[in-house]
């Protein structure tokens, strides 16, 4: 959206009018829902703690009696505060375990998974093994077997 505002006529370019801001496409995508809702409660949370402490340290600097209770509020105001930056942080989590970030394997991976899907195809489709015959020395367990023994180095 541009909005336009109307000159006197006094500079280059007559009446015509010029733009007074022009919207530019955002680089990141929005915030989910709750996670900005929690984002906008820590920062308000964040900005009358740190508000309140300003005002605890003038306070206790000009040695009135309320630096006390204001020293003791900008304390628990800290704790809430912490408190509310975690919550951003953990509800940014839930969000994405829930609704999931979409991921594309790499090349590599995808060739890999290709090939293991290849061999699982041609394992199925290959005519069964016939039965093998053990091999003397191994039904007895004795290892290794004798020397001379067929298939064995």
């Amino acid at each position: 959206m541009v909005k336009r505002y109307e000159d006197d006529g006094a500079g280059p370019g007559g009446g015509r009018g010029r733009a007074l801001w022009v919207d530019q496409p955002a680089g990141r995508r929005r915030m989910p829902d709750p996670v900005r809702r929690s984002a906008v409660r820590a920062v308000l949370i964040v900005a009358v703690t740190l508000t309140e402490a300003t005002i605890a340290f003038f306070l206790t600097v000009t040695g009135s009696w309320l630096a006390l209770p204001m020293s003791l509020g900008a304390i628990a105001g800290t704790v809430v505060a912490t408190w509310g930056v975690l919550d951003v942080l953990i509800t940014r989590q839930a969000w994405n375990q829930r609704h999931g970030v979409l991921s594309e394997p790499s090349s590599t991976a995808r060739g890999r998974r290709r090939e293991r899907r290849r061999a699982r195809r041609e394992a199925r489709s290959a005519p069964p093994l016939p039965p093998r015959v053990p091999v003397r020395g191994e039904s007895t367990g004795i290892w290794p077997p004798p020397t001379g023994t067929p298939g064995r180095g």
